[in-house]
């Protein structure tokens, strides 16, 4: 069985930064893409930024967070960052990581096979 456990989310000021990580295992672990998704109250979860699988570590990030988010990975650690800079009350939300078995380049959450529980970032003004 495969897990994602996020950690690294908090209470922030709006201009703040702030480090998610989540760390995959399970016992045949691999993926195509893993990456982070959000969901503010009484939205939809909403694609935050996804990194491809070993040799071109391919990035994609959702236009509301290009020159602000960060995403990177470790692959010996099965292990995907998002810094966060210039926060936003905006950004205030549910993240989660996830990763995709089948698709290189995923960015739609219907391609992503397994979901983190979630950490929360809130960003006060």
């Amino acid at each position: 069985q495969v897990q994602l456990v996020e950690s690294g989310g908090g209470l922030v000021q709006a201009g703040g930064s702030l480090r998610l990580s989540c760390a995959a295992s399970g016992r045949t672990f691999s993926s195509k893409t893993m990456g982070w998704f959000r969901q503010a109250p009484g939205k939809q979860r909403e694609f935050v930024a996804t990194i491809s699988d070993w040799s071109d570590s391919r990035t994609n990030y959702a236009d509301s967070v290009k020159g602000r988010f960060t995403i990177s990975r470790d692959n010996a650690e099965n292990t995907v960052f998002l810094q966060m800079n210039s926060l936003k009350p905006e950004d205030t939300a549910v993240y989660y990581c996830a990763a995709s078995r089948r698709v290189t380049g995923a960015t739609l959450w219907w391609e992503f096979d397994y979901w983190g529980q979630g950490t929360q970032v809130t960003v006060s003004s």
